[in-house]
């Protein structure tokens, strides 16, 4: 019997997909556990509908990246930070601080995003890696300034 599984099962498929199991298999564990759901042709085609948006919505999140990371390559953001004077700043810029800053600049960034290399404790112009999803990521250029 042909059945599109509702949720992932060890051993057997992931969520979504379409499998060939024994009758009993499927009767009496799968379908009374709503595991899975018997592979009729308005459920395939349900399947189907599922998957291609899925995929377009990908397109469209994967096309947003690309279009913020060549926004980012160009940009330069300044932040500025208490400083001790002799170009020290008192603690270091956050990943809170840089994502503030592009905020300000019109572009919403998660501060998990941001990937800072080591701290940045004096002023200065620094380049930061931001990861936007799909496996892009954007250098940021940063400057410090002192306050």
């Amino acid at each position: 019997m042909k059945v599109i599984l509702l949720q992932d099962v060890k051993g057997k498929g992931k969520k979504g997909q379409m499998l060939e199991v024994s009758d009993g298999y499927a009767r009496n564990f799968m379908l009374p556990r709503k595991i899975a759901i018997e592979a009729t042709a308005d459920a395939v085609n349900t399947m189907r509908m599922n998957d291609k948006a899925t995929q377009e919505r990908i397109a469209r999140e994967k096309a947003e990246a690309m279009a913020t990371a060549k926004q980012l390559r160009e940009m330069t953001v300044t932040v500025t930070c208490k400083g001790g004077g002799a170009g020290r700043l008192f603690g270091s810029v956050t990943n809170q601080e840089i994502a503030d800053a592009l905020a300000k600049k019109g572009i919403q960034l998660d501060k998990r995003k941001i990937a800072i290399a080591e701290p940045i404790k004096n002023v200065g112009t620094y380049t930061v890696a931001c990861k936007l999803g799909y496996e892009i990521t954007a250098p940021l250029t940063v400057k410090i300034e002192e306050a």
